[in-house]
């Protein structure tokens, strides 16, 4: 993970900014260099968007249904 790219998500999660966590985990899966890694942040997204309650998890969950990691 890019270096920038980490300083944000630990800010965030000093923050306490749940909705922020969800983009920036999102961007993290982006730009992850396996499937492996795409799929810890994608659900870490997840999780952060069902403790919101943000509309962004049904398509999280699609994603990783569509990986093979839920079901």
């Amino acid at each position: 993970m890019r270096d920038a790219l980490e300083a944000r998500i630990l800010a965030a999660h000093a923050d306490g900014d749940g909705a922020a966590l969800v983009t920036l985990y999102s961007e993290a899966a982006e730009a992850a260099g396996t499937s492996g890694a795409a799929a810890f942040f994608l659900t870490q997204a997840y999780v952060f968007a069902l403790e919101a309650g943000l509309p962004e998890a049904r398509p999280l969950r699609a994603r990783l249904v569509a990986m093979g990691c839920e079901e």
